[in-house]
C-alpha cells in the first residue's frame, strides 16, 4: 500500500497543471515573484511553470566573487583586511574553494535550544517529516530558536559580504539523520534570476564523524557550468516533467564528478560549527556507516535581495512569506 501510494503522489507531482493551482491557491505568496519579472522583464504569469529557458537571454549580473578579478578585489577590500584569522583566510580563499568553515559559531545553549524546540514540535506533530522521510523543511517559521539560528547577523553578514547583497533565509532544513543523499547543486532546486545568488549555511548540533553520515563536498566544483534543465534528459514535455528528471539530473552530476576529477571532502564537525558553501557547490551526504545513526543537523538556504528566486526541476515559482 505504501509503495502505491508513493507512485501515486509520485506521479502527481510530475504534472504541471496541479503547480499552477497550487500557485493559484497561494496567489499571495507570490508578491516577490511578481515583481522580479517586473524587474527582470520576465513576460509570464507566475502562475505558469518556469524555467531558466524563460529568463531573459541578456547577460545576467554575476556575483562580485564569481568574476576572473575576485581574488585580487578580496585582497584589496579594507571590510576583508579587517576580518579576524582564519574568517578573513576562508573569505579570500572562497572564489577557488566555493566554500568556508566557521568553527565554534554557535554555543552549547544555543545547540540545545534548537534541538529541544525541534524535538518538542514534532513530538507534538507540529512538524514532521517531508516525503524523504528525512527532512523537516520550513521549521524556522515555528521555532524561535531555530529563527535566530538561521538569521544570526554572524551568518548574515558573512554572507551579504560574499554575495554582495543583503540575503534573506528562504528556507530550513532539519535533519535528525543522515540525508545519504548524492551529490547535487542547490540550484537545481533554489534557483536565481541571475545565477548565483544563493548561498546554503550547514549547522552541526551535533558531533559529526565519519560514522554518522557526514555531509560531502567537492571544493572548486562550484566553477562548473551549472546544470540546469536544458542541460540533461529532463524528459519532462509541455504538460508533464519528468518522472525520471532528477534521476538523469544525478547520473548528469556523478559525470561531471568523474570527469573533473573532484575530490569529496567530509565535514567532520562539533557542535556549533558551521560550512557555508556556493549555490553551484556539488555536495551531498555520505552513507551512515551505522544505519539511521543520530546526525542532528541544519541546513539554512539564503537568497540575495532583488533576485528571482524559482525551482528549476519542478519549474515553478518560489513562494516566500516576506513578514518571515
Amino acid at each position: 500500500m505504501r509503495k502505491w501510494l508513493d507512485r501515486y503522489y509520485g506521479r502527481l507531482r510530475t504534472i504541471k497543471a496541479n503547480y499552477v493551482l497550487l500557485n493559484l491557491l497561494n496567489y499571495r505568496r507570490l508578491g516577490h515573484a511578481r515583481r522580479m519579472y517586473r524587474h527582470y522583464g520576465v513576460v509570464r504569469s507566475p502562475l505558469l511553470p518556469v524555467s531558466s529557458s524563460d529568463m531573459p537571454k541578456r547577460p545576467g549580473e554575476i556575483p562580485w566573487l564569481d568574476r576572473p578579478d575576485a581574488r585580487t578585489r578580496l585582497l584589496a577590500d579594507p571590510r576583508v583586511q579587517a576580518l579576524p584569522e582564519p574568517l578573513r583566510q576562508g573569505v579570500i580563499d572562497w572564489p577557488d574553494k566555493g566554500y568556508l568553515i566557521l568553527r565554534g559559531v554557535f554555543s552549547t545553549a544555543e545547540v540545545e535550544r534548537v534541538n529541544s524546540e525541534l524535538q518538542q514540535l514534532i513530538d507534538t506533530g507540529a512538524v514532521d517529516f517531508n516525503f524523504t522521510g528525512r527532512k523537516v523543511m520550513f521549521a524556522f517559521r515555528q521555532s524561535p530558536a531555530i529563527k535566530a539560528m538561521a538569521t544570526d547577523r554572524r551568518i548574515l553578514d558573512v554572507l551579504d559580504l560574499l554575495l554582495g547583497r543583503r540575503m534573506h533565509v528562504f528556507q530550513t532544513i532539519n535533519f535528525q539523520t543522515g540525508s545519504e543523499q548524492a551529490a547535487h547543486s542547490d540550484s537545481i532546486h533554489m534557483t536565481t534570476y541571475p545565477l548565483g545568488y544563493l548561498a546554503a549555511a550547514w549547522v552541526a548540533l551535533e558531533p559529526i564523524t565519519a560514522d554518522n553520515g557526514p555531509l560531502m563536498y567537492f571544493p572548486g566544483s562550484h566553477k562548473l557550468p551549472y546544470l540546469l534543465n536544458e542541460g540533461f534528459d529532463h524528459g519532462g514535455g509541455r504538460f508533464t516533467i519528468g518522472e525520471d528528471a532528477y534521476a538523469h539530473y544525478e547520473a548528469a552530476v556523478q559525470r561531471s564528478i568523474e570527469d573533473g576529477r573532484f575530490t569529496p571532502h567530509e565535514f567532520h564537525a562539533g557542535p556549533g560549527d558551521v560550512l557555508i558553501w556556493h549555490a553551484n557547490l556539488l555536495h551531498g551526504g555520505k552513507k551512515m556507516t551505522t544505519p539511521n545513526a543520530s546526525r542532528r543537523s541544519m541546513a539554512v538556504h539564503y537568497f540575495a535581495e532583488d533576485v528571482l528566486c524559482y525551482h528549476e526541476l519542478t519549474q515553478r515559482v518560489a513562494m516566500i512569506d516576506e513578514d518571515h
